[in-house]
């Protein structure tokens, strides 16, 4: 029994059992769209009354965590995503560490000036490439042949950004009340999305001491809530860091194509390993039909060339780009040419940023180590940001609201989870410079000392986005 002794539940019985039940829906154990006992069989197990449980139930159903259905019993839901989040700030006056996002790479200015060298050539056309110019799409193809997945350029759509990418599959495939299996925590734009295109998450714990444990919670809530898509970033999946094994994902590739579940594979970070060498394409052994891999530029290269790519067989490629040229004829002419000239050179780009994000990390986790040493950041192997446990003291909503007025912009835990997941987490990226990440964990030791003597002072938050 997943609840453990009634006994020991802080509070009025009642409560104690709809939050017990609560964090398990939230830490993925209990997935959504799971059916929970009847009231009388659960009162039975737990040796309290029915009434302790109906109004446990009661609770649940009032914070959306639950709803009863007529011949179903009471199933698990998870409450709607929080959707209060702006724009990230253009004011060169603040710290930005809401936003994973580095600054440009040096590659891209002479890019875009080969490309506008090349762009007369094109004017006399329309202008429109609908899903992607070919040598752009040829490319990326041969990235994913180097890297141990066949690709031809029939396989690979251009969209405008991995965020488009994964928006387009999402809108596509999935059906008003589908079920979308997501690692939790993972990024909060696809729980965003997945709730515009009407689906439910159903959320599976990420561990990133022990990143293939996530092989069998996938297998089971597969199994238990037939998802029709899953959302999975195999590597440095964000915002733990954790990264599959070669084993774990071929084992777990091969369980969700069993399952017939159709994995949406986020590579926008597989590109940035830090220590070690790269792990093979998720997809790599699969039928292409098993799954679409969606990548960019957005991590490696800027944020601001808005080149994204999906990966998938021939057939569902047509059918994603085809829903894709419904909703925008062709993405930037100028900015596909740019992208075929750093796609050639993104060794070079890669090696230049990896240097780079590694000196950023291993500074960000000295200052934290020396200056707020009750935080624990444990050091991932890629990626763009560490996954900082807060103390028990400390909620993740609290610091971001007490660094706003600071100049210091940071994303609250929860918005990576579902439900109230994770206000005991702060995702902090280490894609400033180094002076800079010194200075914020300046205003966060700052902050802590604010808190922990004022507990109760009000300080509202502003809203972001998180990428």
């Amino acid at each position: 029994m997943l609840i453990g002794p009634v006994a020991a539940l802080p509070g009025p019985r009642y409560v104690g059992l709809a939050r017990r039940i609560r964090d398990l829906v939230t830490a993925g154990a209990l997935p959504a769209g799971s059916r929970l006992p009847a009231e009388r069989e659960l009162a039975g197990e737990l040796d309290v009354s029915r009434v302790t449980v109906a109004s446990a139930y009661r609770v649940l159903r009032e914070q959306g965590f639950a709803t009863t259905r007529h011949g179903s019993g009471t199933l698990i839901e998870l409450p709607g995503v929080p959707s209060s989040w702006g724009a990230p700030s253009s004011d060169p006056g603040l710290l930005d560490l809401a936003h994973a996002a580095p600054e440009a790479a040096p590659q891209l200015l002479p890019a875009y000036q080969q490309a506008l060298a090349e762009l007369p050539a094109r004017l006399a056309g329309h202008g429109y490439a609908p899903t992607g110019l070919v040598e752009l799409r040829a490319a990326v193809a041969d990235r994913f042949t180097a890297r141990g997945l066949p690709t031809g350029p029939e396989q690979v759509v251009i969209t405008a950004g991995v965020g488009d990418a994964t928006a387009v599959v999402l809108d596509t495939l999935l059906q008003p009340g589908d079920r979308v299996l997501v690692e939790h925590p993972t990024y909060p734009g696809v729980l965003g999305m997945v709730a515009a295109a009407e689906g439910r998450c159903v959320p599976v714990p990420v561990d990133p001491a022990e990143p293939d444990a996530l092989v069998r919670a996938a297998g089971l809530a597969a199994r238990q809530s037939s998802p029709r898509l899953a959302f999975l970033m195999p590597d440095f999946s964000n915002p733990t860091g954790a990264q599959l094994s070669a084993a774990g994902r071929r084992r777990l590739a091969a369980t969700l194509w069993q399952q017939g579940v159709l994995t949406v594979a986020d590579e926008v970070a597989a590109d940035l390993h830090l220590d070690g060498d790269a792990e093979p394409p998720y997809a790599a052994g699969l039928p292409d039909a098993a799954t679409v891999t969606i990548g960019g530029l957005s991590k490696a290269v800027w944020g601001g060339l808005r080149i994204g790519w999906l990966r998938t067989d021939a057939a569902l490629a047509d059918q994603l780009g085809a829903a894709l040229g419904r909703r925008q004829l062709s993405v930037g002419m100028l900015d596909q040419l740019a992208a075929t000239v750093l796609v050639g050179e993104l060794d070079q780009v890669l090696e230049l940023r990896r240097a780079q994000l590694r000196e950023r990390r291993d500074v960000l986790r000295a200052e934290i180590a020396a200056r707020l040493p009750d935080w624990s950041a444990p050091c991932p192997a890629g990626g763009l940001s560490l996954w900082c446990r807060l103390p028990g003291d400390l909620s993740s909503a609290a610091v971001v609201a007490s660094a706003a007025p600071l100049g210091l912009l940071l994303a609250e835990g929860r918005a990576f989870g579902t439900g109230h997941a994770f206000d005991d987490h702060l995702r902090l990226p280490f894609t400033l410079p180094p002076a800079e990440l010194r200075t914020a964990v300046g205003i966060l030791e700052t902050v802590c000392g604010t808190l922990r003597s004022d507990p109760f002072r009000p300080t509202p938050s502003r809203p972001l986005s998180v990428v």
